[in-house]
């Protein structure tokens, strides 16, 4: 008769549950993993019988059989070979059988019996809790995030000799503390110096998790300020710590402990489509999940490749990323906060008002051509960064990170009364924005004009009501006032490139 034992496979950042059955039969030696296994799983069978044969374990002579379910699923990694190993243990009587069937069992095997640790044990703890398995042996490495799940007993082992002794019962679960704290943070806004036009605009993108594109000329602070906008943004929720740490386990980017703190990510401009948005054989999260409840920075954004941009138009609007091939589709998620800088040319001087542009019309008309007008229309906000004069450096003390994040944490309350958590205003659809974003007269004949004069799209014009809903809430107005409309309206504009950019 078959054992058989349970671990887990990911599909996406999901779990998927996997029956490992392992026979053992008289014939020639032989040892075979059957069920969709990848190259990874199929060479468990080496690592598997090696740790058994160096801890002086009994390792079976005959035919051995493994059988992954379903069998329809691809398994890819190295999450089995524990299970597999226990498997055999288990025929040979080293292991109660029916002791198998209350774990969740997930590790890979060195060749002397060590257990390292293995991607994504925060979703195999959350699996153990959807298939109402409430015991999972893991690494002890990943004891720490997993511990983040409360309800299921964690037995944290580093050895097969110690999987043995918890899946006969003779070992304690185990739990590590997990401290969530307020994240430090080394840089801050005090650091900037004048730019308190873009200070705002990154305020206001903060309050509401608006896009940002930041232009103007070399040295004027733009990847400055975009670095710190992460300090301004409020403590995550428990719920975020565990969407956020679960990608970041997935990712194998996880080096123990939690992610307690937004991200910022901010990819080099040569990266691919895959490394931006996700993918491969197997796919594996993109930065743009990596970036999930935080920042992702793109500095120098027309040197980007143009298809990658382009992919970034789905998971804007939708806060994720569906990844389709023909044997499985998955769906990251991918809710962040969009920041790009660029120059208003290739020399990087154009309209500056000291030093002259070497472009040419075409090259300045090429280089923007660069970035697709679709992809510029989904830019909530359109800040320009002029050169700081020598004034400014002498200006008094710049207002600190701390005391603007008590307003935006203030903002962000008022979108938890009006939305529930985890909604923004810049998340609003149509009808969110009709029921949330009412106008008066006055303010409608405002946008009526903006709207002419600017040549702004449908999406445009719900961009600035979007805006302004935020930076109403910022000033802690119930009602979108004509004040609070202008300023959005503003940043939908630059003069500086008119005619160049469709703003």
């Amino acid at each position: 008769m078959p054992t058989k034992v349970l671990s887990c496979h990911l599909l996406g950042i999901e779990p998927v549950l996997v029956e490992v059955e392992v026979d053992v039969s008289q014939g020639l030696p032989s040892f075979n993993i059957v069920g969709l296994p990848d190259t990874s799983v199929k060479e468990a069978k080496d690592r598997v019988r090696s740790a058994i044969k160096n801890l002086n374990l009994p390792f079976p002579i005959g035919r051995i059989t493994v059988n992954l379910a379903p069998a329809y699923v691809r398994k890819e990694g190295s999450y089995f070979d524990l299970p597999i190993a226990l498997g055999i243990l288990a025929e040979q009587g080293v292991i109660p059988e029916q002791n198998l069937s209350r774990f969740i069992i997930v590790g890979e095997l060195s060749l002397n019996g060590e257990i390292r640790r293995v991607r994504g044990a925060l979703s195999f703890a959350l699996g153990a809790l959807r298939f109402d398995i409430y015991s999972l042996i893991l690494p002890k490495q990943n004891v720490a995030e997993a511990s983040l799940v409360d309800g299921v007993d964690l037995y944290g082992v580093g050895t097969l000799l110690e999987a043995i002794r918890a899946a006969s019962g003779e070992m304690e679960p185990v739990r590590e503390e997990v401290c969530i704290s307020s994240p430090i943070y080394s840089v801050d806004m005090a650091d900037i110096v004048g730019q308190e036009t873009a200070k705002r605009a990154a305020e206001v993108a903060a309050a509401g998790m608006h896009n940002l594109l930041l232009f103007g000329p070399p040295g004027t602070g733009k990847s400055l300020l975009a670095s710190r906008i992460p300090t301004i943004l409020p403590d995550m929720s428990m719920e975020e710590v565990l969407e956020t740490t679960q990608i970041y386990s997935v990712a194998g980017e996880l080096n123990g402990g939690v992610v307690s703190q937004r991200p910022y990510r901010s990819p080099h401009s040569t990266i691919s489509d895959i490394g931006l948005i996700g993918g491969g054989n197997p796919p594996r999260p993109g930065e743009v999940s990596l970036a999930h409840n935080g920042v992702l920075y793109l500095d120098e954004l027309p040197e980007f490749k143009r298809s990658a941009l382009e992919a970034l138009r789905q998971p804007i609007e939708s806060g994720c990323v569906t990844i389709s091939r023909a044997s499985v589709s998955v769906v990251y998620p991918a809710r962040f906060m969009l920041v790009a800088s660029m120059n208003p040319c290739p020399c990087g001087y154009y309209g500056h008002p000291k030093r002259s542009c070497r472009c040419t019309p075409s090259q300045i008309k090429r280089y923007a051509s660069k970035v697709s007008g679709p992809l510029i229309d989904r830019m909530d906000m359109v800040v320009e960064m002029p050169p700081v004069e020598f004034s400014d450096l002498k200006a008094s003390p710049e207002e600190s990170s701390a005391k603007i994040r008590e307003r935006v944490n203030f903002a962000w309350e008022m979108q938890v009364r009006r939305f529930g958590k985890g909604m923004f205003n810049s998340r609003m659809g149509p009808s969110d924005v009709q029921k949330f974003c009412k106008l008066g007269p006055e303010e409608e004949e405002l946008l009526k004009s903006a709207m002419e004069r600017l040549n702004l799209s449908l999406r445009g014009v719900h961009r600035v009501l979007k805006v302004a809903r935020t930076i109403a809430d910022l000033s802690r107005s119930e009602n979108i006032k004509k004040e609070h409309l202008l300023e959005a309206i503003q940043y939908r504009r630059a003069d500086k490139l008119e005619g160049i950019y469709a703003f």
